[in-house]
């Protein structure tokens, strides 16, 4: 049974940092595309970032370009998300997911965690 659980949300002021976990069970985060996806209130969800592949290839939406930065622990099975100069506009749900390279959609989700980013 696959199980992608997040943690490290909360609350922080404008320009602060905080760093977002994903533990995997059931999978090897290594032989998967990982993501981070987010909810804002009202919102649909998006893109936030993803890596994938041995040599770690990381993609990230505009918005969060050169303040977000994917990682992944292959030992922990476990993928971080290092969020820095974070805006209001961040405060969103965040969530862990991962995409198995043979299919086209993500296939397990994780149940979010909540970032508020406070002006």
């Amino acid at each position: 049974q696959v199980q992608l659980a997040e943690s490290g949300g909360g609350l922080v002021q404008a320009g602060g940092s905080l760093r977002l976990s994903c533990a995997a069970s059931g999978l090897a985060v290594s032989s998967y595309r990982m993501g981070w996806f987010r909810q804002a209130p009202g919102k649909e969800r998006e893109f936030v970032a993803t890596i994938r592949g041995s040599l770690s290839i990381t993609v990230y939406a505009d918005s969060v370009k050169g303040r977000f930065t994917m990682s992944r622990d292959n030992a922990k099975n476990t993928v971080y998300l290092q969020m820095n100069s974070l805006k209001p506009e961040d405060t969103a749900v965040y969530y862990c997911a991962a995409n198995s390279l043979a299919s086209t959609g993500w296939n397990y989700w994780g149940q979010g965690t909540q970032v508020t980013v406070s002006s």
